[in-house]
């Protein structure tokens, strides 16, 4: 799987870099995000841009992995999503149990808002 990772200061932006995301990729990803996940920064922005098509397998693989960060205390946010590719995750009912931004501006803040309710919500126990 072709990738770019940029690391930030609070969280790292995961480009994905295929046209394509089908199932047989999604061991791959699950490598990359338990690598990422064991070094901070650990929120992850993850950026498809580039995808024009997805399969349901990896979509459901993706809320998996992002239902794992959320339970580890840290943002997963994917942005930067095709018409095409949400319009198939909609139908196949998994669009709504993402958390997904239109732009990659838009993702940072939704990572930067929800690292401050973490510490408001720390500081409350």
């Amino acid at each position: 799987m072709n990738v770019k990772i940029d690391t930030k200061e609070k969280f790292r932006e995961i480009h994905l870099l295929e046209p394509e995301l089908s199932a047989n990729m999604t061991d791959d990803l699950v490598k990359l995000l338990n690598h990422v996940r064991n070094e901070p920064p650990v929120n992850i922005v993850l950026s498809i841009k580039d995808c024009r098509k997805m399969d349901v397998e990896f979509g459901e693989v993706l809320t998996g992995e992002q239902t794992r960060f959320y339970d580890a205390g840290a943002s997963f946010v994917i942005c930067e999503m095709d018409t095409g590719v949400e319009e198939s995750l909609e139908e196949a009912g998994i669009l709504e149990t993402m958390n997904v931004a239109p732009t990659l501006s838009e993702a940072w803040d939704i990572v930067q808002m929800e690292e401050i309710e973490r510490e408001l919500l720390n500081d409350w126990e």
